[in-house]
This record gives C-alpha cells, sequence and structure tokens, in this order.
C-alpha cells in the first residue's frame, strides 16, 4: 500500500493528463515544489474540481506513487477569486508564479517563498481600480522581493565599478545612471576605468610590468532619476503611496524581467500578457 503525508500548499500549474484528470505543480511548506494528480478533477461535480485550480491554497493528503503522487483529499483554506476578475491582475499573478517555479527547491522546506508569494497575492487581490500603472508597481514590488530570497538582489544603491553610493540627482533633468545586468546593477556613466594594481613579471634580465584593465561594462537600460529612486524604494515592505501609479513603472518592471531571465536562464512567458494588458490600458492611466 502506498504510504500517504500532509501537506499545505498552493496550485501554482496545472495541466490535463489522462481522460479526466489533472497534474498539479504545488508550493508547498513543507516539501517545497511538488507534482501530484489530481484524479477526476476534470469531471463535473468532482471535489477536486476547484481544488485543482490556479492560486489554490489547500490542506492535502497525498499518497505517493511509482512515478507521480495522487492527492487523495483537498480541503481548500484560500483562494484569489479576485485575481480571475481583473485581466492585469491574473497576468502579473502568473508572472510571480513562473519566478517561484524557477526558484522553488523539492524535497526540502520551503515556507518562506511559500509566505513571500501569498503576501504578493494578496496585495494583488486587494488593489482598488487597479490600473497598468498600479500592476505594474505591486509585480515589481514582489519580483524583487522573489530575487531578494533567492539571493540574486540586484546592486541599486552603489555603482559595481566604484562602489560609490548612488544618489539620484533631482536637479538635472538629464541625470542618468546605466543599469548592466552581467555586472550585477548599477553602474556610473562617468565611471573610470578600473585598472589593477600593477603585475610585476621577473625575467632573467629584465621586468616587465603587465597592467590589466577593466573596460565599463555594457549598458543594458539608463534609468532617470525617479526610476532609480523606485528601484531603491523596491527593498522596503510596502510602496510609496505617492509613485504607485507612475509612468516610471513600465522601466522598473523592463529592468527587472530582464534580470530575473538572465539569471534564471529562461523567458518569462507571462510577460507578454503583461505587455498586451499595458498596451491595451495605457492610454487610459496617462
Amino acid at each position: 500500500m502506498s504510504r500517504t503525508y500532509k501537506a499545505t500548499g498552493i496550485n501554482l500549474k496545472t495541466q490535463a493528463i489522462g481522460e479526466s484528470d489533472r497534474l498539479v505543480t504545488i508550493l508547498t511548506r513543507e516539501f517545497g515544489l511538488l507534482r501530484a494528480v489530481a484524479p477526476g478533477a476534470r469531471k463535473h461535480n468532482s471535489s477536486l474540481g476547484g481544488r485543482s485550480g490556479m492560486f489554490v491554497v489547500n490542506e492535502l493528503l497525498i499518497a505517493k506513487g511509482r512515478t507521480l503522487d495522487k492527492i487523495t483529499q483537498a480541503q481548500t483554506v484560500k483562494s484569489y477569486p479576485g485575481l480571475a476578475k481583473d485581466l492585469g491582475k491574473l497576468a502579473a499573478s502568473q508572472y510571480l508564479a513562473e519566478i517561484v517555479l524557477c526558484q522553488a527547491l523539492s524535497e526540502q522546506p520551503q515556507e518562506e517563498l511559500y509566505e513571500l508569494l501569498n503576501e504578493h497575492l494578496s496585495r494583488l487581490e486587494l488593489l482598488p481600480n487597479a490600473n497598468a500603472y498600479s500592476v505594474l508597481a505591486h509585480l515589481s514590488h514582489g519580483v524583487f522581493h522573489l530575487l531578494a530570497l533567492a539571493g540574486l538582489t540586484p546592486q541599486v544603491e552603489n555603482c559595481c565599478l566604484t562602489g560609490n553610493s548612488i544618489k539620484p540627482d533631482f536637479t538635472d533633468p538629464d541625470w542618468q545612471i546605466g543599469f548592466s545586468i552581467p555586472t550585477g546593477g548599477m553602474v556610473c556613466l562617468a565611471a573610470p576605468v578600473q585598472t589593477s594594481p600593477a603585475t610585476v613579471k621577473e625575467k632573467p634580465a629584465s621586468y616587465q610590468t603587465v597592467v590589466h584593465r577593466q573596460e565599463i561594462p555594457v549598458i543594458d537600460r539608463r534609468l532617470n532619476a525617479k526610476e532609480l529612486t523606485i528601484l531603491q524604494q523596491l527593498s522596503q515592505p510596502e510602496i510609496m503611496p505617492d509613485v504607485q501609479s507612475d509612468y516610471s513603472w513600465l522601466s522598473v518592471e523592463q529592468i527587472l524581467r530582464q534580470y530575473a531571465q538572465y539569471h534564471f536562464g529562461r523567458p518569462i512567458r507571462s510577460a507578454t500578457l503583461i505587455d498586451s494588458y499595458f498596451a491595451a490600458n495605457h492610454d487610459a492611466t496617462v
């Protein structure tokens, strides 16, 4: 007889399997990422039908199988029905779920990641009168926190070349700062070329000095003072209310998207939904 175990988890991905079953990818507190079959979930009036939907949190009883585990019982403890009622909120939630799928581990506890995802899904669902910019703001906030939890936070406080602290200059309308993805964050556009200490190479009759030069890296994007300020505030628990509907979030989300895709080595497919949503709604927000 297959042994069973209990877990509390949120559904991040579902797909049809067989004639009436559903394969669910679940982020659990106790065991991290797992996949399990919800038998008969696609049948009419199945008790697992709604419980195997996206972003539903269940207390689960799961039976171990030879190839795939099987959900034998599910009791819903939380769901996010408001996400499905707004295309922007739904797209942003799927975007966050993709990032979680990239970083979640299996067969070990993932309580902090589980709690963080639920926190940001709750914030998205509770957004009143969400517009394109406020959705981008809360999406970017969640992405930044997930990157921080994975140990991939971009450097936004100091120049990656000089180590100098960076402060946005609002007095100069043309002020800009560079962002380099391979370098890991901000790069002062006026940063001098870095030269390492001289390397002395001894030869039988003479000495040769070899100078190693580190060139300024390719700049992936240039940010103005407002965009840098927003990036520097993303580590805070809450988004500043006065910038939640600012157009600068478009650039901030694009930067974080490119940065996340570079480090996870795969595209964020749900980002195309965000692009479509923004294209259809940005005229109403400006």
